[in-house]
């Protein structure tokens, strides 16, 4: 048969589990990885997406299908997509280095804003800090946010035992500072990998970044279809992408709220008859979360809008 007679290749449908720049690593399903690239000069492709591949080497992506939540980030400088198509998001924090309660919370934003099912995973929890942080979670508990307690590195198969439950079947990613212990914990959860960890930073209180890239690890011992991604530490997030509504919505106290104020259009800042403020001020909405409020909605405020 001549080239123009010759059929084109069928597609084949796979999952990206690595993303580096515009060169991917995707599975099809049947355990094989594949190396991929994609069309143009802009790769509109994370970890966690479903696509159409065109075999070759590498494979082409062809298609990304349409997504059922994206994790991502926005401030002044930059976006960054995390991932893709999730079904948990854990925040990682710890006693040590100094929890970052603030990068917790904006991260549970983010989640709920693209309705992620998020919990809170207490890494270290031998350290004698735990106790004092385990008091600053409380508002954070209150609101429904789970509070999971462990201690990977001293005893890593009650960790698997405890997060056994939370990621079976799912595809859920770990988030958090640098430091607390998220490849320790992919580590023990994924037997054989062996990502490199790192000490913390007494100089500079906070971990050193060990991991590159976002990347999925199917989880054996599991449900098929588990898996879970490890992502880089950081130390900001910026939620420029959230409208005002969606930043009510996002802050289940607030969004509790909603339409209780004198004016339907409150920004909970000055204006009379604000229900929110009321709240604060009774104690029924911590404090510190109603900073939080006010810090996110200033830089909504502050940002170029197009």
């Amino acid at each position: 048969m001549s080239a123009a007679g010759t059929k084109p290749q069928a597609t084949i449908a796979a999952r990206i589990v690595a993303a580096h720049g515009r060169h991917f690593i995707a599975d099809a399903g049947d355990g094989v990885e594949l190396r991929c690239v994609a069309r143009g000069r802009r790769a509109d492709v994370v970890c966690g997406d479903q696509v159409l591949l065109r075999r070759g080497d590498p494979a082409l992506i062809e298609q990304v299908l349409p997504r059922r939540n994206t994790l991502w980030r926005e401030d002044a400088w930059r976006v960054k997509v995390f991932a893709a198509n999730l079904d948990l998001l854990l925040v990682v924090t710890a006693a040590e280095p100094s929890p970052n309660l603030e990068l917790v919370g904006r991260a549970l934003i983010a989640a709920r804003a693209e309705d992620i099912a998020a919990a809170i995973v207490v890494n270290k929890a031998d350290l004698p800090g735990t106790a004092a942080l385990r008091a600053r979670l409380q508002p954070l508990a209150a609101l429904g946010y789970p509070l999971l307690e462990l201690s990977v590195r001293a005893a890593p198969e009650q960790a698997r035992a405890l997060l056994h439950s939370w990621l079976d079947g799912r595809t859920s990613m770990l988030i958090g500072a640098s430091g607390v212990g998220k490849s320790t914990l992919v580590n023990a959860l994924v037997p054989g990998l062996q990502l490199r960890t790192q000490d913390i930073s007494d100089a500079l209180d906070s971990g050193r970044h060990t991991t590159t890239a976002t990347r999925l690890y199917p989880l054996p011992g599991f449900a098929p279809g588990s898996a879970l991604l490890d992502s880089p530490g950081f130390q900001a997030f910026g939620l420029n992408q959230l409208s005002f509504s969606q930043l009510q919505h996002a802050l289940p106290e607030l969004d509790a709220r909603r339409g209780q104020c004198r004016f339907h259009n409150c920004t909970h800042r000055q204006e009379p008859g604000c229900a929110v403020r009321d709240a604060v001020q009774a104690g029924a909405i911590d404090g510190e979360r109603y900073a939080l409020y006010l810090s996110v909605l200033q830089e909504l405020l502050d940002a170029p809008r197009n």
